[in-house]
């Protein structure tokens, strides 16, 4: 519903655009005083730009729920205790605190590199990107992800970090819950 709502809108606003545009040329047409039609594209201006704002807050505010990572969602969605794993990138691969979880578990990984600028991407079986965040030295970035299917997910580096970039990989195994695979 979102994104019908956001497609008419965006819709809308290039019609907007368009016949302002159009507007503008027709009126550059005459070879009359530019005084009378600059007074109108300024009033005209000023309305596109607050029904842009408009447009743009309306839009922000229908899709701010839809966040994917959002902590207090985390929090809220389960009766599991968060999880908090220590994650570092090193050229060439992922160190983890911990790499075996079940099916419903609620994890924060906290994200930082040793060396250079890395791309933390958590990707399930099907090699869907679920979960992203940059992982830089001396900083810290988190992100939490609540596992839903078991399976063995990889983390993949998302930011060239040298010749060994590719063999970056490090395998995380989710059980069903109360089992092994």
């Amino acid at each position: 519903m979102y994104q019908q709502i956001a497609m008419y809108a965006t819709v809308f606003f290039v019609f907007l655009l368009a016949l302002a545009f159009a507007f503008v040329y027709g009126e550059s047409k005459r070879s009359a005083d530019y005084g009378p039609i600059q007074k109108k594209g300024y009033k005209i201006r000023k309305f596109y730009f607050l029904g842009l704002i408009a447009i743009m807050g309306f839009a922000s505010v229908m899709t701010l729920g839809r966040l994917p990572y959002d902590r207090h969602q985390a929090e809220a969605t389960g009766l599991n205790e968060i999880k908090t794993v220590e994650v570092t990138g090193i050229q060439y691969a992922w160190e983890m605190s911990e790499d075996q979880f079940q099916v419903g578990d609620q994890v924060q990984f906290k994200v930082t590199a040793d060396d250079v600028t890395h791309g933390f991407g958590l990707y399930n079986e099907k090699m869907e990107l679920v979960a992203q965040t940059q992982a830089m030295p001396e900083y810290t970035n988190t992100v939490y992800y609540t596992f839903e299917e078991p399976g063995t997910y990889q983390i993949l580096c998302l930011e060239y970090c040298s010749t060994g970039h590719h063999v970056m990989v490090k395998e995380i195994v989710v059980e069903p819950e109360g089992g092994s695979l």
